[in-house]
């Protein structure tokens, strides 16, 4: 079996549309339409059904999914060890990062890998975690690191490193000076949140809810879609929120913001590595995924 040709029909499979795979894979439509005929006519079977604008494997289609997905593994495996063996691993891996992790974590352990691998060309994508999730699931990133999960059998989750969320005030709050103080008393605002989706509005609201409260109505003065937003929102005296303390460290150590206990809540989260289960990774994604794992144990 041609090994194009399985690529093309694994991304049919998994994004259920010709064009959309053939976009995908940098092919014309009618050339994906001509690899998934020689495949049909190899095996002497239809692969797809069309319904309507999607499609849809049939039982043999499921059957090759699972052994090309495997095939391509192996492949990539093979091309990996071979490039290793060389010394030189070249290529371009796109990845994705939540708001913390790919500001404050993965652009000094990329710098680190690109010395590993300097033929390798780096892109880090930012955005929330349950776009970076979306992104992996369809296939735009090889993998991604967040700070909240989502469940999807067709995804794996590895806990990558962790992380403690505070509540942040001005310098000269009230509240700056104080021991603690109690969730009811933040759930009154006036609150500054992540927008929803963010992995710290996710550990915010189930912060909450272990606590049994809800914000008051009109606590929630503002919904901003970034960190770097909240942080300046916080500074200027628009209200208080809960926020990554690696996301203000540099603001904690000059005094500008303060983090004050909140009475019963200690919030901390992990970050994990999410990558697809039946995508196979190229040798630059996997000698990235096995790099990051061994920082987490480092």
């Amino acid at each position: 079996m041609d090994i194009r040709a399985l690529e093309v029909f694994c991304r049919i499979v998994e994004l259920r549309s010709f064009s959309r795979a053939a976009e995908a894979v940098s092919l014309t439509q009618p050339t994906v339409s001509g690899h998934i005929k020689n495949l049909e006519e190899e095996v002497g079977m239809r692969l797809f059904d069309r319904l309507g604008k999607e499609v849809r494997s049939t039982r043999a289609g499921d059957v090759l999914y699972r052994y090309a997905t495997e095939i391509l593994r192996l492949r990539a495996s093979a091309m990996q060890a071979l490039d290793e063996h060389k010394g030189r691993l070249r290529g371009g891996l796109t990845i994705g990062g939540s708001n913390i992790p790919g500001e404050y974590i993965l652009p000094a352990l990329l710098a680190r890998f690109k010395a590993r691998y300097p033929e390798i060309a780096l892109s880090l994508r930012i955005g929330g975690s349950r776009e970076v999730v979306a992104a992996v699931e369809e296939g735009a990133y090889e993998l991604g690191v967040v700070g909240a999960r989502y469940e999807d059998p067709k995804l794996e989750y590895v806990r990558f490193a962790g992380d403690e969320v505070v509540l942040a005030v001005p310098a000269g709050h009230p509240w700056a000076s104080r021991r603690r103080v109690s969730v009811a008393d933040v759930a009154k605002g006036p609150l500054i949140l992540r927008e929803p989706g963010s992995g710290t509005r996710k550990a915010a609201e189930e912060a909450f809810a272990r606590a049994g409260v809800e914000p008051a109505e009109g606590a929630v003065v503002a919904e901003l879609g970034s960190n770097e937003a909240v942080r300046q929102a916080v500074r200027a005296g628009a209200g208080f929120s809960f926020i990554s303390r690696r996301a203000i460290a540099d603001e904690l150590a000059q005094g500008v913001l303060a983090s004050v206990p909140v009475e019963g809540l200690r919030l901390t989260r992990d970050f994990y590595l999410v990558t697809h289960r039946r995508r196979s990774r190229s040798p630059a994604g996997e000698a990235f995924r096995k790099f990051l794992l061994e920082q987490a144990k480092a």
